[in-house]
């Protein structure tokens, strides 16, 4: 018999497993602090609510639209109805589908949510830590995966049911990756180019701001080739295609290249907004009060750390210079000015600013470069002073973790306002409306999901032929009604649960069915949302001049955006908000406000184009109402075809129609208009022209 060997050969697939503990334990400082923050964040919204909720009702939009994928309609919100892109992403609502579909209905929906979301925040610390490596020492780059979990805007958002921290994930994924590829010749593998590839496809269709790590994936590998071949180069153009992927899937879907929510919500385009100035604005109000932990981010930051924050972008350089990583710091300083992006929209202080922390993970390692150059200087005085990098680094951690039980409590409470307002509006809508009520919402996620009844989203996110009537305010939607109400009635809301402040259109919401008031969830729109019948009695009242008129020519319907368009009428100054839907009365009977228009307030000044019938005199009828300055009376001047004719003097009392004589000369086919207010400012509704 031959003898047993000392050391023996490990049975098959021992080592493997050997090898796959050990990597579980090398993971457990960053598993057991995440299952530990879902544990108790979790457990405080199931303890204040009693089941499973979001804190944010756009996440119930995204089940909504996952729901929409099981039931073989993708990217319509309820089947029958048009194609939208009301989702901030693409690929959250794809991935949470199958869930759907093996049955977490209803509210279980949050579990996949949540499981996904707080995975993400533990591999988010991991490659927060593996992007620090080689800038910073492993002690630094532990305190910055530390400062990640200990951040309650991550935390927040995990619990929100949304895409941001999967998001975060992507593009920390997507920097640390391009970077090993830049500077090890040994990653350039096929594998890890596909690997870039989808990420780079990943990163904008789960959020459109993604398409900055498209950029630098395809900059990555075209600037460090496999080979020095043109073929390897042009390798960069399959994770380039990621930039298109969302815009062309968008185009062909719905035939506009951004999604509802990018059209609602960015400058560009917007009538009332100018990208420059809104961008300076919002970047001040960023670098200023939000990374100083004031007002809006005070939850989340501690107070007085801007000054700190932008120094350590300075420290990535210095880190960068240091170790010879450029292309590492490079990578980190886009990932934190990418916070900057988001300010192109006409406001980020939407829901505990979720569009800004997917890209705090990289201010979390510049202020982890910033620890390891003071512990450098540091050092160069006494060794031991070298600690003062680590005391830094976990020290901001500690101050971050010092908020999580304040981030933890909101949580709860938001999910459960949610809950409390418009999960009971959803289940007296379930129960009470017929079959065919369609609801117009301001807040259109847990009420179409729960309330099972075709929705009208009033912001337009949902419904896609509403955002331009959104931005133009609430007397062009009014108008926009009116249109509907001739040509297509059925597709108007019978129903609306809304704030009613919010909607700014009492002339269309008739007698109140329910009402949900929460005083204590910050996170909604208002304290009160009411469900409320439609009444559309008033609509097309004041299209008409209130005395006959007859022979009238042309009209311009002001606040109307078609009528506007079609008259070339100015904006000029206009602001947001500066739009009223008047009710008044019949001559004949001040007391019955039976009349509404749509009218735009605080102008000055107003131009635009008559159609006139060429060399024949004219009378023009105007509604209007004044609001003077002082205690004078307001004049307004009127020029039509570059000549004065003469002037009105409109009501401050009220709104009346004030009548005025064009003669023959200045008659033309398009004849210019202009009005100038003196001694306060008007409130137009209504232009017509008639032959005299």
């Amino acid at each position: 018999m031959g003898k047993t060997p000392r050391n023996p050969e490990p049975a098959a697939g021992t080592e493997s497993w050997a090898d796959a503990l050990r990597g579980v334990i090398r993971l457990l400082p960053v598993i057991v602090p995440t299952a530990l923050l879902a544990f108790f964040t979790i457990r405080a919204v199931l303890v204040k609510v009693g089941h499973p909720a979001a804190t944010l009702d756009d996440a119930y939009i995204h089940f909504q639209y996952a729901r929409a994928f099981v039931e073989g309609h993708p990217m319509r919100y309820q089947g029958g109805e048009p194609v939208s892109s009301g989702a901030t992403s693409q690929l959250w609502p794809a991935l949470l589908a199958p869930f759907y579909a093996i049955g977490f209905r209803g509210q279980l929906m949050m579990w996949p949510a949540w499981i996904l979301s707080f995975g993400c925040l533990g591999a988010l610390a991991y490659e927060a830590y593996h992007l620090g490596k080689g800038l910073v020492s492993d002690t630094m780059a532990v305190a910055a995966g530390a400062m990640v979990l200990a951040f309650g805007g991550h935390v927040w958002c995990a619990a929100s049911g949304m895409e941001v921290v999967p998001f975060a994930w992507l593009l920390a994924r997507s920097a640390r990756r391009g970077v090993e590829w830049c500077e090890s010749r040994d990653v350039r593998t096929r594998s890890t180019w596909v690997e870039l590839s989808a990420l780079a496809f990943a990163a904008p269709l789960m959020r459109p701001e993604g398409a900055i790590a498209s950029v630098l994936l395809a900059f990555v590998i075209f600037g460090y080739p496999r080979e020095a071949k043109l073929s390897a180069r042009a390798m960069a153009l399959l994770p380039l295609a990621g930039i298109a992927l969302t815009p062309l899937l968008l185009l062909l879907m719905t035939g506009k290249t951004t999604t509802s929510t990018t059209q609602v919500k960015l400058a560009i385009g917007n009538p009332y907004h100018a990208l420059v100035p809104t961008f300076a604005a919002n970047a001040r109000v960023l670098a200023g009060t939000l990374l100083d932990g004031e007002v809006w981010s005070v939850e989340f930051l501690p107070k007085g750390g801007a000054k700190i924050a932008l120094v350590s972008l300075f420290a990535v350089a210095v880190r960068g210079a240091v170790t010879k990583k450029i292309e590492r710091a490079f990578a980190v300083l886009v990932f934190a000015l990418a916070m900057f992006v988001p300010c192109t929209y006409i406001t980020f202080l939407w829901n505990r600013l979720r569009y800004l922390w997917p890209f705090a993970t990289g201010w979390f390692l510049a202020l982890a470069c910033l620890g390891e150059t003071m512990a450098m200087v540091a050092q160069r005085a006494r060794r031991s002073f070298s600690l003062v990098g680590p005391i830094f680094g976990f020290g901001v951690a500690g101050m971050l973790a010092m908020r999580l039980d304040w981030v933890i409590d909101d949580a709860a409470a938001s999910a459960s306002g949610i809950d409390r307002q418009h999960g009971q509006i959803a289940a007296f809508i379930n129960k009470n409306l017929p079959s065919d009520a369609r609801i117009g919402l301001n807040d259109t996620g847990a009420i179409a999901y729960f309330g099972g009844r075709h929705t009208f989203d009033i912001v337009g996110l949902t419904t896609p032929t509403e955002a331009t009537y959104w931005l133009g305010g609430s007397a062009s939607r009014y108008e926009h009604y009116e249109r509907m109400h001739r040509a297509t009635p059925s597709m108007l809301p019978t129903h609306f649960a809304v704030y009613p402040e919010w909607m700014g259109n009492d002339a269309i919401l008739g007698a109140t069915l329910f009402e949900a008031t929460v005083k204590d969830a910050t996170i909604l729109g208002g304290q009160t949302m009411k469900l409320m019948k439609a009444d559309y009695s008033r609509l097309g009242t004041g299209e008409a001049p209130r005395r006959a008129t007859p022979s009238i020519v042309d009209t311009l319907d002001v606040a109307d955006l078609e009528s506007e368009r079609e008259h070339a009428y100015e904006l000029l100054s206009a602001q947001e908000g500066e739009q009223a839907v008047d009710t008044f009365a019949d001559e004949a009977d001040p007391t019955d406000p039976r009349f509404a228009d749509g009218a735009r307030s605080n102008r000055r000044h107003e131009r635009f184009v008559a159609r006139l019938a060429p060399g024949k005199p004219h009378v023009m009828v105007v509604r209007m109402r004044a609001a003077s300055d002082g205690d004078g009376d307001v004049t307004v001047r009127v020029r039509a075809g570059g000549k004065e004719i003469g002037t009105l003097a409109p009501s401050t009392s009220g709104v009346e129609e004030e009548t005025l004589e064009l003669p023959a000369e200045v008659c033309v086919d398009k004849t210019d208009i202009a009005l100038e207010a003196i001694g306060g400012a008007l409130t137009t509704h209504h232009y017509w022209f008639a032959l005299r």
